[in-house]
């Protein structure tokens, strides 16, 4: 296993962190010396965190017991036991989970004992997020086609912590046909596990259009066995699409009535809808936007003024989500499309 790499970004404001399948770009705000020891506490834990989900492995890709909670060795993993359990009524592992735990645990060891405004973690598009009294963080969601035009604001009362994606054209297999799903929750975690589910459930069973393989064939050592992911999704009318949406809808609103998630945006060619109460969806630029045309999410390009060429270095396949500080001048944007 190489050893974990921690680098400042270009811009000097920004930690990149790697090690393996894990990829963060860590951002804190506040006064400089608490800035920097928050990095080296983040620093600190980053060391170890892939090590100690290893060691876990085998049983972090057995599925979730509806109720039944394993008690797992790591901090991390029983971030991601903790997320998947409440959704268990399906097929889940706790590997579901796992970007958006580790964003979890590293925004917990970022932000212990320090005095900071506002501080994010985002491992591949799936960010934890820590507000201060009177901060706020805006969301940019790429789906539709206009670049990341669709926002959602997260104030310091929102229960709102964690944003997640996941479909089919992301870097983790899907057993639906949803090109994204993104998900606001309490916790990176949470929304990680749920975005997943809901993914999941943007499906026409048995279309034949729709290209599928067993799991196991491409990746032999994936959690999901032989069951069938999708691989490929060809021309749908647009009752298709809408139904397949709404199959994926009835399933958000399940989990925000269950008060697992606060809302949801579901993407497929071209078209989205929105889960979200009354209340969370005054979180959006405008009301909740109904089914609309569009591009597709994969391919979607920042909408600030930054160079090509920095915010390919940064953000080149990673996930679909990215995040605006308010300020009372906001002098930046950090998109990660």
């Amino acid at each position: 296993m190489n050893a974990p790499q921690i680098a400042w970004l270009p811009d000097g404001g920004r930690l990149h962190m790697n090690h393996g399948p894990i990829d963060l770009i860590v951002e804190a705000f506040g006064a400089e010396t608490e800035r920097r020891a928050a990095y080296a506490q983040a620093a600190v834990r980053f060391r170890t965190i892939l090590e100690e989900l290893v060691a876990e492995l085998p049983e972090l890709r057995r599925p979730a017991l509806p109720g039944q909670p394993r008690a797992f060795a790591g901090s991390t993993a029983r971030r991601m036991e903790a997320a998947c359990v409440p959704l268990a009524r399906t097929f889940i592992t706790p590997m579901a989970a796992v970007a958006g735990s580790v964003a979890d645990e590293m925004l917990a060891a970022l932000v212990a004992g320090r005095d900071l405004e506002r501080a994010y973690v985002n491992d591949g598009g799936d960010i934890a997020i820590h507000l201060s009294p009177g901060r706020s963080m805006r969301l940019a969601i790429a789906g539709t086609g206009h670049a990341l035009t669709d926002r959602a604001e997260i104030g310091v009362s929102s229960p709102v912590r964690g944003v997640a994606t996941s479909g089919w054209r992301g870097r983790s297999f899907s057993l639906g046909i949803a090109d994204a799903v993104t998900v606001l929750a309490r916790s990176a975690a949470e929304a990680d596990a749920a975005a997943t589910i809901i993914a999941n459930a943007v499906d026409l069973p048995g279309h034949a259009a729709i290209m599928r393989k067993p799991a196991n064939e491409l990746a032999p050592d994936t959690d999901l066995g032989a069951l069938p992911v999708t691989v490929g999704v060809g021309e749908l009318s647009g009752s298709e699409i809408e139904r397949a949406l709404q199959r994926g809808l009835a399933a958000a609103e399940d989990l925000r009535r269950r008060g697992l998630i606060e809302a949801a945006a579901l993407f497929l060619a071209g078209r989205m809808t929105v889960c979200a109460s009354d209340a969370t969806a005054t979180a959006f630029d405008g009301p909740p936007p109904p089914l609309r045309g569009g591009g597709s999410c994969v391919d979607a390009a920042p909408s600030v003024d930054l160079p090509r060429s920095t915010w390919e270095a940064d953000n080149a396949k990673r996930g679909r989500c990215g995040v605006e500080v308010a300020e009372p001048q906001p002098a930046f944007e950090v998109i990660h499309a």
